[in-house]
């Protein structure tokens, strides 16, 4: 496995407390019991109706507070996802974390000359070639959209270029249900089977709801489609605070629950055992001043991971990401920020890592910087062993006045422990004036730059590439 984990004894974030927590979850079933949502979908309707919900003509529908703990308690509390070897790479569970960057950005900022533009398959694929290299990036999403395809099919080019690319598990995005259809059979192609892949996934279905009230039919379509395959998905019905939900934080924590809550329950009674990862970023700010979507504010950090940390369920969260328009002072510091909070609340999945502009653009450049700073999180929560042979005090007392530390066995034995980063200078001026004086954001972008000319993943066997590019070709003659 490659997920991280904290050292024990190394405190944990928490905003909420246990009644807090507990006010929340109460919160979010009286809504369910009370105010409904609706569901937009006859199969959906029809289940909860004979689970015992109170299903209306207009498709609004109350649910019983008991049906939503029953859904709780069958649902897995842990989710493994394999590589394309087969291997188990991310484990869903406990405070192991893991890292991966964001999907579907109309724009990208050119690794090559700096320039802001639309995004590309050719950007997507040597995209995914850099993130495969990246060692703290666990798995991958599309990074952005390539706007050079026909757009009703982009999707299947998307999927097809993450798993030709790369051997990380994918958590793939489609614009409707024939494309998640589509994604699934792509993936079965690559992993041997629909049954080799239900049993050692390869990938996720990241699923969109249009608000924790209101659930779409294509949402629910992916959702009962995952369900029935025993596929995991994430369910994510999105607050924006003082638009579709309450302004106040746990308002509109109580109320994106509650639509989780409802599609977890669907799931569960499509297919009992049917594994949802909980969304830990289900509610956004809307800033007041622009109309904005914000991405990186403080108010929006954690709440959610808390809950999914409350129900013992995997975790979908969002951090490493900055609301600037380019990878500049702005975003490191976001991006740092967010980082730290996420890995210190265990959110299980931190995706959106690099992203910029609040979701409208990506960057390579901010990526390999937010790596490094992965890696440092990483060091941080690693917490320090205390013993006998880290205290050193035999070292001390050999060493006495003369303070000789430097040739002893001990820092020889010992001084590999500490962090040495990739990218961040710690040269003097001197020395960094020699070799150039890059800055960080240059030194980063010498290292994409190297990283999409030199690494090659494993390249697909020929018969099942062919077969990706049929599945292609089928969605062409069928839409295009």
């Amino acid at each position: 496995m490659t997920s991280h984990t904290v050292a024990p004894g190394v405190p944990l974030f928490r905003k909420l407390a246990d009644n807090q927590l507990a006010a929340i979850h109460g919160a979010s079933l009286a809504i369910l019991e009370h105010t409904g949502v609706q569901l937009h979908h006859p199969e959906a309707l029809a289940l909860l109706r004979s689970a015992g919900a109170q299903v209306m003509d207009d498709g609004w529908v109350r649910i019983p507070p008991a049906l939503a703990e029953w859904a709780l308690r069958t649902a897995p509390k842990r989710i493994t996802w394999a590589n394309r070897q087969g291997r188990p790479v991310v484990a869903l569970q406990g405070r192991n974390v893991h890292y991966g960057p964001g999907s579907d950005c109309p724009n990208v900022i050119d690794v090559r000359t700096g320039e802001r533009r639309p995004g590309t398959l050719a950007d997507i694929q040597e995209a995914a070639r850099v993130l495969d290299a990246l060692p703290n990036i666990d798995f991958l999403m599309s990074f952005c959209m390539a706007s050079d395809v026909p757009q009703v099919i982009a999707d299947r080019y998307q999927m097809a270029a993450l798993l030709s690319n790369s051997t990380k598990p994918i958590l793939f995005v489609t614009t409707e249900f024939a494309g998640c259809v589509d994604a699934v059979e792509m993936a079965e192609i690559v992993a041997g089977g629909a049954d080799v892949l239900q049993r050692n996934p390869i990938c996720a279905c990241y699923i969109n709801v249009t608000s924790p009230l209101v659930h779409d039919t294509e949402a629910l379509d992916k959702l009962l489609f995952m369900a029935g395959r025993g596929l995991p998905c994430t369910y994510n019905p999105v607050v924006l605070r003082g638009a579709n939900g309450p302004i106040t934080p746990a308002g509109a924590v109580a109320l994106g629950n509650a639509g989780e809550l409802a599609g977890l329950v669907v799931a569960q009674l499509k297919r009992e055992g049917a594994p949802v990862i909980l969304s830990g970023g289900t509610q956004d700010m809307l800033d007041m001043r622009t109309t904005g979507d914000i991405y990186a504010a403080p108010e929006n950090r954690v709440l959610c991971v808390e809950m999914a940390h409350y129900y013992d369920m995997p975790i979908f969260g969002l951090g490493g990401c900055s609301d600037s328009q380019l990878p500049d002072e702005q975003a490191m510091m976001e991006i740092s920020l967010t980082l730290l909070a996420e890995t210190l609340a265990g959110s299980h999945l931190i995706h959106d890592v690099g992203y910029l502009a609040s979701g409208m653009t990506n960057s390579l450049e901010s990526i390999v910087m937010a790596d490094e700073m992965i890696n440092w999180v990483k060091r941080f929560m690693q917490g320090t062993e205390v013993s006998a042979e880290t205290l050193a005090l035999d070292v001390i007392a050999a060493a006495g006045p003369a303070n000789t530390f430097m040739q002893h066995d001990h820092t020889r034995a010992h001084y590999r422990e500490d962090w040495y980063p990739k990218l961040v200078e710690r040269r003097n001026w001197d020395a960094w004036s020699v070799a150039g004086g890059k800055t960080f954001r240059q030194r980063a972008r010498e290292r994409a730059l190297k990283l999409a000319e030199t690494h090659h993943p494993e390249p697909l066997p020929a018969d099942v590439a062919a077969a990706l590019q049929g599945v292609i070709d089928r969605a062409k003659e069928r839409w295009v």
